[in-house]
């Protein structure tokens, strides 16, 4: 029997126990848009020297982003807190599946530890689903937001939350923590939930993202969807409708890459002009700001483009 095993630390248990005995999917060749370069400078170095000394898990690494290498030359590195194994098994994603060990208390004191020593101007925190937790895990968001403002209060806090579902109360711990950002992916359009994210449920997390808006107004909110796994165009703009419903800010599109042959296959390469397409399109819907390019990720830029919503925002109040 096939099995995906965890390339990332060499371990000999099998990454993704529920894909094990799934066939092997196709692998498409990816087409020449798509290139990125490759990790190994010196400031790429000095990013993972700090994230290994303080015992961090990145998603940079975990979920294999393709642009690992120029974030990381930045010294921009994307924090995955509660560990590094998630309860959910989404078909899409690479990080590893199982029970999750209990949580590190002293994990928020190192978060902020790395933060100062990277000198982030702006940080994304994000978490693996933590169904475990009776809160999913929304104190121990809040105790990072927290420990990054009391060690370096100039960072600006952008959180990446899984969806709480059946967790009352959770979002209002994070958002009465004060990020600067929340943002909460639907990563696909509804008809994709039963076999691309089958533990979410589309309209709780439309709901989630319109919550925390109504509990905070100041607060930007922010969404992202990967194209390319057999959704339609007319969904995309359904979708869109959806999250300008939910007073969304921000809207991020990428381009679907398969981890492994047990994955979700790609099913297209959408090419950089339909990306453009749908950029001009959620403008015209009235969203602050959208990103949509074949690597566009959610985290990617995140400190630029916190700057263009505020400056975004701040336009529109003005006329």
């Amino acid at each position: 029997m096939a099995v995906v095993l965890d390339l990332l630390t060499k371990d000999v248990r099998p990454r993704h126990p529920e894909k094990a005995h799934r066939p092997d999917q196709p692998v498409q060749r990816k087409p020449d848009w798509i290139r990125v370069k490759a990790p190994g400078s010196p400031q790429w170095a000095e990013t993972n020297r700090i994230v290994r000394e303080n015992r961090l898990v990145t998603v940079c690494e975990e979920a294999g982003c393709p642009n690992i290498g120029e974030c990381w030359e930045k010294k921009h590195a994307t924090f995955m807190i509660m560990g590094d194994t998630c309860t959910r098994a989404c078909a899409f994603c690479n990080v590893r599946t199982g029970l999750p060990g209990p949580l590190d208390p002293q994990e928020p004191k190192r978060v902020a530890e790395a933060v100062a020593k990277l000198r982030l101007s702006h940080v994304v925190i994000t978490s693996v689903d933590r169904d475990d937790l009776p809160d999913g895990g929304a104190q121990h968001f809040a105790d990072v937001i927290h420990a990054i403002r009391e060690r370096s209060p100039g960072t600006t806090i952008e959180v990446l939350t899984p969806d709480f579902l059946r967790k009352d109360g959770a979002l209002e711990i994070v958002v009465a923590a004060k990020p600067d950002v929340f943002n909460h992916n639907l990563e696909t359009v509804p008809s994709k939930y039963l076999t691309v994210r089958p533990g979410a449920r589309y309209f709780h997390s439309v709901r989630l993202l319109q919550r925390a808006k109504e509990l905070d107004p100041t607060l930007f909110t922010k969404s992202g969807i990967m194209v390319g796994l057999g959704e339609e165009r007319n969904e995309v703009l359904q979708l869109m409708d959806d999250l300008r419903s939910a007073d969304v800010d921000f809207l991020t599109i990428g381009q679907y890459l398969q981890p492994t042959r047990k994955h979700h296959p790609v099913i297209r390469f959408v090419p950089p002009d339909e990306f453009n397409s749908y950029e001009t399109t959620a403008y015209a819907k009235g969203f602050l700001l959208v990103s949509a390019t074949p690597l566009t990720r959610s985290s990617h830029h995140a400190g630029e483009d916190f700057a263009r919503l505020k400056a975004a925002r701040l336009a529109r109040v003005r006329t």
